[in-house]
């Protein structure tokens, strides 16, 4: 009995070489568990790299600022234009509203005033003669879509003027000379944006006795 007690605990016991088995199937294990978290780890570092790209891409579609002005005429698509007159209405000219919008008439107008302006000037000393002036303008405003491009003022009667503001600016010009040159379809592209001949800008002048009354003989 005594023996088999013995024996028993023999059996029970661990061998060094089953110890050291052992040891290092718990090392082994350690360091598998430890590449595993490693490898688990790895894809947390996605999502700062995806938020980077996305930034980037978002920098990348942000647009430079859409075009104003003069270098904004092949976007125009409509241009409302109101017809003032500042002095006594010489022909009872009544008010004129108009609103275009086809692009290629708007754009022919817009192209026409700022090749006027783009050749502002005169020479000193040049005596100009204007046809009389009865303060009848044409104001408007350039669009694309909904975005405003240009306003303008074009004095069609006396000698006739162009001015075109954008971005805070003004140009300006006495349509003559080089600017006459330049655009010399300017009359008839306002008078097609507004529908009507191109006489009819400047209404003719109402009938005045220069005079005086009539006498009678």
């Amino acid at each position: 009995m005594e023996l088999m007690t013995r024996g028993m605990r023999q059996s029970s016991m661990m061998s060094p070489r089953q110890v050291r088995g052992t040891v290092l199937a718990v090392l082994l294990c350690s360091a598998l568990a430890g590449c595993g978290s490693v490898t688990a780890s790895s894809p947390a570092a996605a999502p700062p790299s995806s938020a980077s790209a996305t930034s980037s891409s978002g920098a990348s579609a942000v647009s430079s600022p859409a075009a104003t002005g003069c270098a904004s005429v092949n976007q125009a698509t409509s241009v409302i234009v109101y017809r003032t007159m500042h002095l006594v209405e010489p022909t009872r000219a009544g008010t004129l509203i108009k609103t275009a919008h086809n692009p290629a008439l708007v754009r022919a107008l817009f192209g026409q005033l700022c090749a006027a302006v783009g050749h502002a000037g005169t020479q000193q000393g040049t005596v100009v003669h204007c046809p009389a002036d009865f303060g009848i303008s044409y104001s408007g405003t350039f669009y694309d879509g909904s975005r405003p491009l240009a306003k303008f003022v074009y004095g069609a009667s006396g000698c006739q003027t162009v001015s075109i503001t954008a971005g805070g600016k003004t140009r300006t010009a006495l349509v003559f000379g080089a600017a006459s040159a330049a655009a010399p379809k300017l009359r008839t592209d306002m008078a097609a944006v507004l529908g009507v001949p191109p006489s009819m800008l400047v209404p003719p002048q109402s009938q005045v006795n220069a005079g005086g009354p009539a006498k009678l003989r």
